[in-house]
């Protein structure tokens, strides 16, 4: 009886010990917004692998999270922000549909949990996308990199993507991989930007000629896709960077 009694206790300290060291590292991963990265960007452009990398549900328990990807086959964009997923998909040359699940799967995904925000308000002089990156690359020279981001405010203008493969096409370069995407302007919209920075992760998470990847989701939540141009409203724009 002793022995079983020692078992049962040995048992039950290595699964509180293991449940413990579970914890540390997801609570860790939380303190310093260590951002993660499944699959690359390289190998489904060139590589044509298009199939899911990550299944989105096992990322839905996370806090505080943050993150974007294509949908898998390249078949529409995913945006997770303040824990909530979004997934759009092409309805037509002008239309679209945009839900809350996280009932997806991405080729490649960056994503990240913040538990706190520092805001600041951009200056006037930043209404662009190369203004921004600048900025950035400026205010963050002392910082943790790669990083995750958030912007709030309105836009003027701007176009965004959503990428939508006809289904059963293979890919061997961008050029392929971008058959059938549509994009779309909006205009005088109040807006949320989830963003990633990295001057390490060109062709992975970022284009080979930039050092961010930014979605633009609407307020009413009924837009959402790959941001590629953008006027800003000055005065307009709240820049939020991981609380360190």
């Amino acid at each position: 009886m002793k022995h079983l009694t020692f078992s049962a206790l040995t048992l039950t300290s290595v699964i509180l010990l293991g449940s413990c060291a579970t914890n540390t590292t997801e609570n860790t991963d939380i303190a310093s917004g260590e951002v993660h990265v499944v699959g690359a960007m390289r190998n489904v452009m060139w590589k044509g692998e298009l199939g899911g990398t990550i299944d989105l549900d096992t990322l839905s328990a996370k806090k505080h999270l943050i993150g974007l990807g294509p949908v898998e086959y390249l078949a529409g964009e995913m945006m997770i922000v303040d824990g909530k997923s979004y997934k759009s998909v092409v309805t037509s040359d002008s239309t679209m549909r945009v839900e809350e699940t996280f009932a997806a799967k991405a080729p490649f995904f960056v994503y990240a949990q913040v538990p706190e925000w520092q805001e600041r308000a951009v200056p006037d002089s930043v209404q662009n996308l190369q203004q921004l990156e600048l900025y950035l690359d400026a205010e963050t020279k002392n910082s943790k990199r790669p990083f995750p981001f958030k912007l709030s405010g309105e836009v003027e203008t701007a176009t965004i993507h959503i990428v939508n493969l006809p289904a059963g096409s293979t890919v061997s370069n961008p050029d392929e991989a971008h058959q059938g995407q549509v994009n779309y302007e909006l205009e005088q919209e109040e807006v949320e930007v989830a963003g990633f920075f990295s001057t390490e992760h060109k062709a992975v998470f970022t284009h080979h000629d930039t050092f961010m990847h930014l979605h633009l989701l609407t307020k009413d939540r009924s837009k959402m896709g790959h941001l590629d141009e953008v006027v800003f409203k000055p005065g307009s724009l709240t820049l939020y960077l991981p609380k360190e």
